[in-house]
């Protein structure tokens, strides 16, 4: 009786272990998803206005910015590790007991291991869509330049570690591209993209009616 509770005990500690687990890598998917976010999202001109300001985390974050193929492809790679990490730890040692208790539940043993491993399946699912892709890409968007600075010099880290594996990357897109025969998108700014960022800048107060009929003088002279 004594060894039976023992093996319950120690049991009990396996799952909560792989359930931490499953936890901490829905948490890491979406530090990731929120990061790509926030530095896609971040407002070049902020950074540059904060980078000015002395903000060591806004330079960095706008180098990133600048360099968004490097910073995609480390994502990308962070994202895919955490995709197959949590396939190998997507409860296998839950879906054994969740069968048996399915089975004293009355489910016939033929589906019960399929059934088991099917809730657990749709669970961490779910868990990983809400809590580690559109929760944190929200809040990379709601506070993008904040949570672009925040979360800068660690993706370098992460961006320099996976240097060789990003490199590979970069290379095999570049040769798809060319056997494909597409050409980069033209990145020059046009007059009425100018506009339109001036308008919204006199708009929430970064540009002065002043500066702004002073640049519209330049457009209409």
């Amino acid at each position: 009786m004594e060894h039976s509770v023992i093996f319950v005990r120690q049991t009990q500690f396996f799952y909560m272990d792989e359930i931490i687990i499953i936890i901490g890598l829905i948490v890491l998917n979406g530090i990731f998803a929120m990061s790509e976010v926030a530095l896609i999202s971040a407002r070049k001109s902020r950074l540059s206005s904060d980078a000015k300001k002395g903000s060591k985390s806004a330079k960095v974050a706008l180098k990133l910015a600048n360099d968004p193929d490097r910073f995609l492809s480390t994502v990308q790679i962070g994202i895919t590790l955490i995709g197959i990490l949590t396939g190998i730890y997507s409860g296998n040692r839950i879906a054994s007991d969740l069968t048996e208790t399915m089975i004293s539940w009355g489910v016939s043993t033929t589906y019960a291991a399929a059934l088991a491993q099917g809730v657990i399946v749709v669970i961490v699912t779910y868990l990983t869509i809400i809590f580690g892709e559109l929760v944190p890409k929200r809040i990379g968007m709601s506070v993008a330049e904040k949570a672009a600075k925040v979360m800068a010099r660690p993706m370098r880290v992460l961006a320099t570690i996976a240097l060789p594996f990003v490199w590979l990357l970069s290379k095999s897109t570049e040769l798809i591209f060319n056997l494909l025969n597409i050409k980069e998108a033209d990145n020059k700014v046009t007059e009425e993209e100018i506009k339109s960022i001036i308008e919204e800048g006199t708009e929430e107060g970064e540009v002065q009616p002043v500066e702004n009929d002073i640049m519209q003088r330049v457009f209409h002279p």
